[in-house]
This record gives structure tokens, sequence and C-alpha cells, in this order.
């Protein structure tokens, strides 16, 4: 069900965002609009519009979520692979989207003041604000394996 629903949410998602279709839900609206007159605005003729156009919407927010929660998903482990395969980068930066806002926004924070430095002193004098980042990185990193282990330990 969910790999049937999957290809679905895509071919659909992907078909409502071309031009053709943006073309044919305009003209629709042009149709509706025009009939008007001819029914005498009635409730009947809002009511068809403001129906369809709340139930289409309604059924494309999830939808279009489904696909963009495995396009994100798949950015995520290609980043995550591209930084294991990388020798120079930091392994503990993968899976940083499983760290919750606080957390990412004391990384953010203190990866600002790295490059804060960079701007201020040159590339050559941030070696020692490096070593601060990563090292606050890697604790960060070790807490969260920490917590995510009891987590898991409890719900055994």
């Amino acid at each position: 069900m969910n790999e049937m629903f999957s290809k679905f949410a895509t071919a659909v998602a992907r078909q409502s965002g071309r031009p053709t279709v943006f073309a044919l839900a305009c003209a629709l609206l042009l149709v509706w609009a025009a009939s008007g007159p001819f029914v005498g605005f009635s409730e009947n003729w809002q009511l068809i519009i403001n129906t369809a156009t709340t139930i289409i919407t309604f059924l494309m927010v999830f939808l279009i979520q489904n696909t963009q929660n495995r396009d994100s998903l798949a950015v995520q482990i290609k980043l995550d692979e591209l930084i294991r395969a990388i020798d120079s980068a930091r392994d503990d930066f993968i899976d940083l989207e499983q760290l919750s806002e606080k957390q990412l926004d004391t990384l953010r924070e203190k990866l600002g003041h790295l490059g804060e430095q960079a701007r201020a002193h040159g590339i050559a004098e941030i070696a020692d604000a490096t070593s601060h980042v990563e090292k606050a990185a890697s604790e960060l990193h070790e807490t969260v394996g920490r917590v995510a282990r009891r987590r898991r330990g409890r719900s055994k």
C-alpha cells in the first residue's frame, strides 16, 4: 500500500506542477467565472468552486508532503554518504537532522562564529577556532547518541 501511494503521490505531484495542468486549472476557473451571469451568481454556483478548491487543496497537501518527505530523506542519505566517503569530512555531522532544533541552533551558532572569524582574520587564523567547533560538535553528537541509546533501551 505504501509503495502504491508513493508512486501515486509522485505522479500527481509531478503532473500538477506542469504548465499544461496550470493552464487547464486557469481555463476551468475562467469557464466557471463566465458561467456566473447565466446562473445569476447563485449560492450553488459559488459553493461549487469553494467545495472543489477546498477538496483539491486538502488532498494535494498530503500528496505533495509525501513526495517532499521522500525527496528530503533521499537528499539527507546522499549527503550522509558524501560525508562518509570524503576522508576530510567530519563523520559526526552524519544524521544531524536527528538533533533537536535547539541543538541545531547551538551548532549553527558555533559554526557561525567560525565563519565570522574566517571573514575577520582570514582562513589561516581559524585553525584554533575550527578545533573548538569540532570539539563542540563531537560533544553534541555524543550526547545525542547517549540519549538515543537510552531511549532505545527503555523501549525494549
